[in-house]
């Protein structure tokens, strides 16, 4: 079943509690944690004393996405705080399999990101076949709201391709314009999980599992 990672990127922050648990019902949802330095993307999120404190609040697994100059600071800063994934960019990092390695030891799953314009090739062959998940940005990475960009479909198929000719086994995760007008798309191309922020919370908060499921195509039955 295709997993679903509603970005509280776009959440009120205001009630960010009662944002978190109107998905409480959700299956199969991990909770994405856009985590910006205002260095290597130019806008400023939220830090350790949200992320630490989000565990209390849901028993979906946390998904952090970190947008960071210094990926290295943030392995190790934010282990206590039971983070599920924890994501770093390929361009932020100067050894990307030694950082995998590492943080494998305080993660229970690791991911690298991709920038639009870094094409998939640039990912070490290594670091395809240690890494549990690849995000593929689909828009400019800093800013939510942004129009999907129609090439990260090459991205999809490419990765999708190189996983099954060698047997990697990394999740291809995709984050920026996801809406039910393309969910099915990137799903029968090769996508496992799906990002959306502006899409599921711009509306009532009575209403986000039901925006949650139209992004979960009946193709998972097909």
């Amino acid at each position: 079943m295709t997993i679903i990672s509603p970005s509280i990127l776009s959440c009120d922050f205001l009630n960010i509690e009662s944002e978190v648990k109107a998905l409480a019902t959700c299956q199969n949802i991990w909770i994405h944690l856009d985590i910006m330095d205002s260095h290597f993307v130019p806008n400023l999120t939220f830090g350790g004393p949200v992320v630490k404190n989000l565990h209390k609040i849901t028993k979906h697994p946390l998904d952090a996405h970190f947008m960071v100059t210094n990926p290295e600071f943030f392995l190790d800063d934010f282990k206590n705080y039971k983070i599920h994934n924890f994501t770093f960019h390929l361009e932020a990092c100067h050894d990307p399999v030694d950082f995998i390695i590492k943080g494998k030891k305080l993660y229970p799953s690791l991911g690298i990101s991709i920038k639009p314009k870094t094409p998939v090739s640039q990912i070490p062959k290594d670091v395809l076949a240690k890494t549990d998940l690849i995000l593929i940005m689909s828009v400019e990475p800093g800013f939510g709201g942004q129009k999907f960009m129609e090439d990260s479909f090459n991205k999809i198929k490419d990765l999708d391709q190189l996983r099954k000719k060698n047997n990697y086994h990394y999740q291809i995760q995709i984050d920026g314009g996801i809406s039910n007008l393309n969910a099915k798309e990137l799903t029968r191309a090769g996508v496992d999980n799906l990002v959306a922020g502006s899409y599921i919370f711009s509306g009532s908060p009575q209403n986000y599992p039901q925006m949650v499921e139209s992004l979960r195509p009946k193709i998972d039955l097909e």
